[in-house]
């Protein structure tokens, strides 16, 4: 038997329980969400669904009975508008030329780095070819407030935001020029302002975290109405839609309203697995729809389409509506230098789309039509380019490692006691076995490790 002690503290529990149940103080819901089911109403009202019908009809829904979710594009492969009557988006000639020379400026580098890792020169390295439009054209949308997650692919974002062929070669190097203290392997950049957060290996990790930054600057901005609003944009593979972070992180931009647009970059190949082993439905737009969040598919090989559609999105996630973009591309390029893509696809089918149809080539075409642009122009900056690459890469490539301090510095406010005897230790070891430690290429030698 329970002693008085006990059912006394039950029943306070009880009365205390039944003060807040809904449907003992009157007619009105406080504490729910939902309205409560009608008798003789003809759709649903429970507060797991919305407003869908009864119906006496048993079917399933197939999903290849639906259409699927169209694709948007502005120019044809071509380089002519598809729909002639609305024109291309109403940007100047000259920043469609910058967005062109940032294209090209990417693509160049591309091949002058992964020849550099080839030959031994460099340890590790990820190209963008055949998706430069997507990182251009997006990043062309933002503000320089907006704050930007982004994976592995993205340098043409980098590159619109002001990020220099110094920064890509200092980063890439690990020299004492690197923003990050060359503590992070190459490819991995990051930047201060326009805030761009650092790239890390582990897959999906960056798209809840662009939620959480994006609920974040919701409540900031909203305490501080004379400040212009900012977006996060938050980008990845179809491949790293395979995580769960990436249905968490939709899941949370979804109920929180948050002011994050994600965009997918659909290449065909998660590494070495196509899409058509990575998911049965219509590619990551139709998820996006499922989490109730905004979704549009682009053309990912034309520039004012993915402009278009990211600036679009950014006025809708300003008002509190997150959106997906998923936009389709072809990843013409092996997926890393530790990668030979052609293990497990032809040669010729790469071959192929590389003279179909690519961002770079597209947009020439259009410029050339509007003639804005030609050969001896391309020709002129392709040249300028390769030497300005070149040139950055030799010096960053001469230019000393980070001092040897700042492997303890930066994850406290001050360098604690711990770091410093163990600074102490790290110094006596190098003056104790000078012949094991060759500290030629560290700026500074051992000074700073007192």
């Amino acid at each position: 038997m329970r002693s008085r002690t006990t059912m006394k503290g039950l029943r306070m529990v009880n009365r205390g329980l039944n003060a807040r149940v809904p449907w003992r103080i009157g007619t009105a819901q406080r504490w729910g969400s939902t309205i409560s089911q009608r008798p003789g109403s003809d759709r649903v009202h429970f507060p797991g669904a919305v407003n869908s019908k009864f119906t006496t009809d048993m079917s399933f829904i197939k999903p290849s009975d639906l259409p699927a979710i169209p694709t948007y594009r502005v120019l044809d492969s071509d380089g002519e508008l598809v729909d002639k009557t609305r024109g291309p988006p109403n940007v100047s000639d000259k920043e469609v030329l910058t967005w062109y020379k940032n294209m090209l400026t990417v693509s160049i580098m591309d091949v002058v780095m992964f020849e550099a890792q080839r030959q031994g020169r460099l340890s590790f390295y990820m190209v963008s070819a055949g998706e430069e439009g997507i990182a251009v054209g997006s990043a062309a949308a933002l503000t320089p407030d907006d704050v930007v997650f982004a994976q592995y692919r993205e340098a043409g974002v980098f590159q619109q935001r002001g990020f220099t062929l110094k920064n890509f070669m200092s980063q890439l190097f690990a020299n004492c020029n690197d923003t990050g203290n060359g503590r992070n392997m190459p490819v991995h950049y990051g930047q201060n302002y326009p805030r761009i957060y650092t790239i890390s290996s582990p897959l999906a990790t960056q798209i809840p975290q662009a939620s959480g930054a994006a609920y974040a600057l919701k409540i900031q901005d909203s305490q501080n109405p004379n400040k212009d609003p900012r977006v996060v944009a938050c980008y990845f593979g179809e491949g790293a839609a395979s995580e769960g972070d990436f249905h968490a992180a939709l899941n949370i931009a979804a109920t929180r309203s948050c002011p994050v647009i994600f965009l997918c970059r659909n290449n065909g190949y998660a590494i070495s697995t196509p899409t058509l082993e990575q998911y049965r439905g219509d590619g990551i737009a139709s998820r996006g729809v499922g989490y109730g969040i905004d979704t549009i598919r682009v053309d990912g090989n034309d520039v004012f389409a993915v402009y278009e559609a990211m600036q679009e999105a950014r006025k809708r996630a300003l008002t509190g509506s997150p959106v997906l973009i998923e936009a389709m591309s072809y990843r013409v390029s092996h997926h890393s230098t530790s990668d030979d893509s052609f293990a497990y696809r032809a040669r010729v089918e790469v071959e192929d789309w590389k003279r179909r149809d690519n961002p770079i080539t597209r947009l020439r075409k259009w410029l050339e039509k509007k003639g804005l642009w030609s050969e001896e122009q391309e020709k002129e900056a392709r040249d300028s380019l390769r030497a300005a690459v070149l040139k950055e890469f030799g010096e960053a490539e001469k230019e000393k490692k980070p001092p040897l301090r700042n492997a303890f510095t930066d994850v406290y406010e001050d360098v604690t006691e711990e770091a410093q005897e163990q600074m102490k230790e790290l110094r006596r070891l190098l003056e104790e076995y000078p012949e094991e430690y060759d500290l030629r290429p560290y700026k500074d030698g051992i000074k700073g490790l007192d």
